[in-house]
């Protein structure tokens, strides 16, 4: 067994960041400008771990054809993902050691929370961390959120619950409930019996997880939602409904309740999406980021003591 390791030993992280380049922009040559290398030091690093490996792990090809990993060096490079994201987080950790109180705070978001929390909460933050500089990424769902902090991306990300499995401390918000969104002359906007009467079109998210849970609620009380447009904008949704092309399925937070043709219904009997901020359970975490924590719950409870929302949410 000894022996049959002992060439894996000497794998280093270069070797792996190597192949994940070559992965990436399907040429050593391509490989080597990403991380600053000659394309022979690539070309050297592949070989060393093909022989550590004992197997080819990338298919040579001539002229400007891509190079292609094998089946061996797919699974080796699922491995050094795992590596090398643990190396960036670990640099990450490092940086935010040394910056102490100043320096960025980077924080995942998607589209509600960047319209609805983020402003306040920068004000809040700002006016307590002045020389902590907030560098905000959004994404169209949360999931691509959680990989950012898994592999070190972000320090902080807004996320729903539940969570995926992985390395993750997480910190509940609040609960945003799940609205219909209609035109306000529309006889949904009065009716007694929501879901009985629920057969317009809808517009719906295409990358909201908490929605495929909605329509799930939705069949199990024999309702069968149709979703004619389907939009990851809030605002485009919105701006139908108020065209007349349907009615939107939209959590609290996404809605604007200023728009003057367009109101919004509690859906009877399904639960709310929940907010939370995740967080690397494993990493160093600054006074800053803890903060940040803190501030964010105190503006998400803030949010459900509004009267609509309030109304909405304790209901």
């Amino acid at each position: 067994m000894a022996n049959d390791q002992s060439p894996w030993l000497g794998i280093e992280l270069r070797h792996l960041a190597a192949l994940e380049a070559v992965a990436r922009e399907g040429s050593f040559r391509s490989a080597a400008a990403s991380l600053g290398y000659v394309q022979s030091a690539i070309s050297q690093q592949i070989a060393a771990l093909e022989r550590a490996v004992g197997h080819r792990l990338v298919e040579r090809t001539r002229g400007a054809a891509r190079v292609q990993l094998t089946a061996a060096g797919e699974l080796v490079l699922q491995h050094a993902d795992a590596n090398l994201a643990r190396l960036k987080a670990a640099q990450a950790d490092v940086a935010a050691l040394a910056t102490g109180q100043a320096g960025e705070l980077r924080v995942g978001i998607t589209q509600s929370i960047g319209v609805r929390i983020l402003p306040a909460l920068m004000r809040r933050f700002a006016a307590q961390w002045p020389d902590v500089q907030l560098r905000p990424t959004e994404a169209p769902a949360d999931l691509p959120l959680y990989d950012a902090v898994e592999r070190g991306d972000v320090d902080l990300s807004f996320v729903e619950l539940p969570a995926p499995h992985g390395p993750f401390e997480l910190f509940e918000l609040m609960a945003d409930p799940f609205m219909l969104v209609v035109r306000r002359d529309s006889p949904l906007a009065r009716s007694e019996s929501l879901l009985a009467e629920l057969d317009v079109p809808l517009i719906g998210h295409t990358e909201c997880r908490g929605l495929a849970r909605v329509e799930a609620q939705l069949r199990a009380r024999c309702v069968e939602p149709e979703f004619a447009f389907r939009s990851d904008v809030n605002a485009t949704s919105q701006a139908l409904v108020g065209a007349g092309v349907g009615a939107a399925v939209l959590p609290a937070l996404a809605v604007d309740e200023t728009d003057e043709l367009t109101t919004m219904r509690e859906l009877p009997g399904i639960p709310p999406r929940v907010l939370a901020i995740v967080r690397h359970r494993d990493r160093y975490h600054s006074e800053a980021a803890q903060a940040f924590v803190t501030a964010a719950q105190d503006v998400c409870a803030g949010l459900t003591s509004q009267p609509r929302l309030a109304a909405v949410v304790h209901r």
